[in-house]
């Protein structure tokens, strides 16, 4: 007996998922939609984990941030050294059109970059300490632009969704964190 209503819901949870992608189209075509309304539809800034692009003054690509204070005189946030890694690789940022990056690591406008690569940082032991962190520091204002792009659930591909909009000279649909 409780073969046969394991068979049943089997049965009918294929079905109710067939009736969905009738209504919905197949999942390629499901994707390929949302890709194009992405361009024209208000993005989602709903609760989750938000994706953050940039530009910075100089050339910070492969070092390390850590967040500052208000006053920029007080290291409040910095990663492990098992931290600086993303998907098994270095959370170097991703670059995109017009000299922005796709923050990997986890940034805000209260950004400072130290002299420590992500390399060097993630062979130590542990990380160095506060006050020698302050002294690593290579710049407390180094952002020009920054941007919260909305939840990072609403892109299929992130760097090519980003791309888009940049190209398109869409980022005004963004929230300004930073910048002029």
């Amino acid at each position: 007996m409780r073969f046969l209503w394991i068979i049943i819901l089997v049965a009918f949870a294929n079905c109710k998922s067939a009736k969905n992608q009738e209504r919905h189209g197949s999942s390629n075509e499901q994707a390929s939609k949302n890709n194009d309304t992405l361009m024209n539809k208000p993005l989602d800034f709903s609760a989750g984990p938000h994706v953050i692009i940039y530009k910075t003054r100089k050339d910070y690509n492969d070092k390390v941030p850590v967040l500052l204070n208000e006053e920029k005189t007080k290291i409040i946030s910095y990663p492990g050294v098992k931290d600086v890694f993303y998907n098994g690789k270095l959370a170097i940022p991703t670059s995109l059109s017009d000299g922005f990056l796709l923050d990997n690591r986890g940034i805000g406008k209260n950004v400072a970059f130290l002299k420590i690569t992500y390399e060097e940082y993630s062979k130590l032991e542990e990380p160095p300490s506060t006050s020698e962190m302050m002294n690593m520091i290579i710049d407390k204002e180094p952002l020009t632009e920054m941007y919260d792009c909305g939840n990072r659930y609403q892109y299929k591909d992130i760097p090519d969704d980003l791309n888009r909009i940049i190209s398109n000279k869409q980022l005004n649909r963004f929230n300004k964190i930073a910048g002029e």
